[in-house]
């Protein structure tokens, strides 16, 4: 279980430096871990609203904190 929260911690921070970042440079910037564990994380974590992902193309799909101020608005689709 510590395994996940440290996967977790890694990935918001990489969101926390570089909000609205595509998941495959997300991927990136955490070398150490497979690009199908930030992806699976980066479910979860959005899942449990702690992470927003949004897509914005065949494919492509962008990561964001969400805002706090603005929770209990719907999040905008394209």
């Amino acid at each position: 279980m510590s395994q996940l929260g440290t996967l977790a911690d890694r990935i918001l921070d990489a969101v926390h430096r570089a909000p609205g970042c595509q998941l495959d440079e997300l991927a990136l910037s955490v070398p150490e871990l497979t690009w199908n564990q930030v992806f699976l994380e980066v479910d979860r974590l959005s899942r449990t609203g702690q992470v927003r992902m949004t897509a914005m193309g065949k494919g492509t799909y962008t990561i964001w904190l969400p805002n706090k101020e603005k929770s209990t608005r719907p999040p905008h689709h394209l």
